[in-house]
């Protein structure tokens, strides 16, 4: 069991101990009490069943005591599911929305959004190398939230039933399509905390980790002053011309965190489950129908529309990559200005 890493937390855990404790004492009394009438009052010993019915008394105490013990376990138990739902006198809310099969973060009222996406590569995955000590929780943006404030979580989801999970916290809750859920943290000691989806969400849901990084106040400033200098410098890059060569690096790095875990690194997809993307017409044929499913996917398949979640840099990068990787030999670059233009 991982430590309690805030207030919320180990609340939960103190309900938990000491729900424990009164289950360990009515087992030992309960069982106490059979195991002595069984050896004191055995049949070698010439006991004789006491002969009586409907007993008042007794009647009376098993209804009374039970009664007794479940409200003394259901006062501390509301207490700590009311301070769970509590998000009153939030000082940061973060909206969280999980897709298939990754998280997008929005900070209200700071203009700073992104996904967050597993980082554990395809040859770990396959256990070709060594896994790391944080294999399958690593992605390559992680949330990031101020030491000692109270942050609310907003869930929902973009597709299917999720639930955003970090254990340390004490928080754990659905995000379902179409509904918002709360959640709150606060914690006090900065670090990382890693966390997973907790629903069976389809095929990739081992893949959609969480990791949060707890800082002080002035490196979390810090942190969002540079998020929004990146933004600006991504929507800087959308308005260039890029060559080939550099639509291909980036559309590599594109590919393999998006792409790769369907169609394959090799763009040789699975048989009879995700399209082979080399040597097929719909990727090195009309580049707008390309550009179509890249953007919009595929209705009635599991390929997502990656047009609201790329800018349009990287979509054009991945266009272009997908057209002239392996033996696909389009011999085209896909602009920037070519994504505005089909938005």
């Amino acid at each position: 069991m991982q430590a309690a890493a805030s207030p919320m937390a180990e609340e939960i855990f103190a309900l938990h101990m000491l729900i424990y404790w009164i289950c360990v004492a009515i087992a030992v009394l309960v069982f106490g009490f059979m195991f002595f009438s069984i050896f004191r009052y055995r049949k070698s010993k010439g006991a004789v069943a006491a002969q009586f019915h409907e007993s008042t008394t007794v009647e009376i105490a098993w209804t009374i005591v039970p009664f007794l013990i479940l409200v003394g376990m259901a006062v501390p138990a509301t207490r700590t599911l009311i301070a769970m739902e509590d998000t009153s006198g939030s000082e940061l809310s973060v909206v969280v929305t999980g897709y298939q099969w990754y998280w997008k973060y929005d900070y209200l009222g700071e203009d700073v959004s992104f996904f967050s996406r597993l980082t554990t590569s395809e040859e770990e995955r396959l256990g070709q190398v060594e896994r790391s000590p944080n294999y399958l929780l690593e992605v390559d943006n992680p949330v990031v939230i101020p030491t000692n404030t109270k942050v609310r979580f907003l869930l929902t989801s973009n597709d299917v039933i999720h639930a955003w999970w970090v254990p340390r916290f004490g928080v754990k809750k659905d995000a379902i399509p179409g509904f918002v859920n709360e959640v709150w943290a606060d914690v006090s000691e900065p670090g990382v905390y890693r966390g997973l989806c907790a629903e069976l969400c389809g095929r990739g849901h081992a893949f959609m980790p969480i990791e949060v990084h707890v800082v002080p106040q002035e490196e979390y400033v810090a942190w969002l002053d540079e998020q929004r200098q990146l933004a600006a410098a991504e929507a800087e890059a959308a308005e260039q011309e890029w060559s080939q060569e550099d639509l291909m690096t980036r559309g590599q790095q594109v590919y393999n965190t998006n792409c790769a875990m369907c169609h394959q690194a090799n763009g040789q997809g699975v048989p009879g489950v995700f399209p082979a993307l080399a040597g097929s017409d719909k990727v090195t044929g009309d580049v707008e129908q390309a550009v179509d499913i890249v953007m919009n996917g595929v209705p009635g398949t599991a390929m997502p529309a990656f047009g609201p979640q790329l800018n349009d840099v990287d979509l054009a990068a991945v266009v272009t990559y997908i057209r002239n990787a392996w033996d696909n030999n389009a011999g085209d670059a896909v602009q920037p200005a070519d994504i505005q233009a089909a938005r």
